[in-house]
């Protein structure tokens, strides 16, 4: 007796009903096992016919596998093209990150530092507005200078607590803000805040925050990554408690 079901399709009839969908699982599971079953009937790869997928007509076997694996290519290739694109954005990032790195250690004194922030976020970054937003533990060199880029307050300042919940994160906020947010660190009435990350610095500074605005409501989104405004976090934060 044959260990395996009998495929009959090699002598189809008129009046074949269409098998059962236990039958269908059990003659997928027998092709799947025993791929040399073509081999043994040659003629069903010409004599099956298929329908196109893009029409009426009906295809062999054999051309239905060579669209399948035509299509399955086009799919990796476009694959490939995303993660080569996503690689090259990333190449570039690190560069402009590295840059930063760069500026920030040769940044002597506090409005060095300051200087530096405002090269690299305008030219590398794109940054239309930001602010770094400082209530420190302990003296700091920055809290003597003035600068549209800087803003001190108290530890015990009311205003903070809108920022709790980001602390508390201790990740990157990308997206739009709270009005109250909006207005407090760019000023009262700011419309050209479309989106904003927030980079919450170390909590060794006190209260450390490093605010980016765009007038693009796309170009800060709450899907995006946030490893590297992260990373940029880290980098102002050791800038930031060195002068």
């Amino acid at each position: 007796m044959s260990k395996h079901p009998v495929l009959d399709i090699d002598t189809p009839t008129a009046e074949a009903s269409a098998p059962a969908p236990q039958d269908e699982a059990a003659i997928a599971s027998y092709l799947q096992l025993h791929p040399e079953f073509f081999e043994r009937h040659e003629t069903l790869l010409t004599r099956l016919k298929l329908p196109h997928r893009r029409g009426s007509a009906a295809i062999s076997l054999v051309e239905r596998q060579v669209l399948a694996l035509r299509e399955n290519t086009q799919s990796l290739e476009g694959r490939l093209r995303d993660l080569i694109a996503v690689a090259r954005d990333n190449d570039i990032l690190v560069q402009k990150i590295h840059r930063l790195s760069r500026q920030l250690i040769q940044a002597r004194t506090a409005p060095a530092l300051l200087a530096a922030m405002e090269t690299s976020l305008r030219e590398d970054f794109g940054a239309s507005q930001w602010l770094l937003l400082l209530a420190p533990a302990r003296p700091c060199a920055l809290t003597q200078i003035d600068s549209r880029h800087l803003r001190i307050v108290g530890t015990d300042s009311p205003a903070l607590k809108m920022f709790d919940t980001l602390l508390e994160s201790a990740r990157p906020r990308c997206g739009q803000i709270r009005d109250s947010q909006r207005d407090f660190l760019f000023g009262e009435g700011t419309v050209e805040v479309g989106s904003a990350a927030l980079l919450p610095l170390s909590p060794e500074l006190g209260f450390g925050l490093l605010a980016i605005a765009s007038p693009d409501e796309q170009r800060f989104h709450p899907t995006m990554s946030t490893e590297f405004l992260a990373r940029i976090g880290e980098l102002i934060s050791d800038a930031v408690a060195a002068v």
